[in-house]
């Protein structure tokens, strides 16, 4: 099959190799949008998880300013510094004490950070077989490792 795939590519006559570098540039800019909106969410659970350490060390009855949007706050005052409303997406929340809280946090961190190895990994081997696929194209070899193409048996 990788043998074949690249046999159809070579046939490709310019137009076409045009359009295929077209959708490859798309997957790519989609890709980098993935990476970006995973490294927001990424910070956004690093600050939830730091504001949780904070709230964790203050007392209970303790006069606050509480968000209820991004520039909106209202006095309030502490009641339960263990007990939190975790935002767990589309509207809806769950209670859970500190540590749950925290590790909650933790693992959404982790599993956003894994998948955004995994991205930057599809995102380099595109690249890289993109290139060695033109630079044969233009009639150069270059030897990489294996481990870099997609497309080699």
């Amino acid at each position: 099959m990788a043998m074949s795939v690249r046999g159809e590519m070579e046939k490709l006559s310019v137009e076409q190799l045009k359009a295929v570098k077209e959708q490859t540039d798309l997957e790519v800019n989609l890709l980098q949008d993935s990476l970006n909106n995973i490294r927001t969410a990424t910070t956004r659970l690093e600050l939830a998880s730091s504001a949780l350490h904070d709230l964790s060390l203050r007392p209970t009855g303790k006069k606050m300013l509480v968000p209820l949007t991004a520039s909106l706050y209202v006095p309030g005052t502490l009641q339960d510094p263990d007990q939190v409303l975790v935002d767990v997406g589309t509207g809806y929340f769950i209670e859970k004490n500190m540590p749950q809280a925290k590790d909650y946090c933790d693992r959404k961190i982790n599993l956003l950070k894994s998948n955004f190895e995994q991205l930057v990994e599809v995102k380099v081997l595109l690249f890289v077989n993109l290139f060695q696929y033109f630079l044969r194209l233009l009639g150069l070899v270059i030897s990489l490792p294996s481990f870099l193409l997609i497309y080699e048996t």
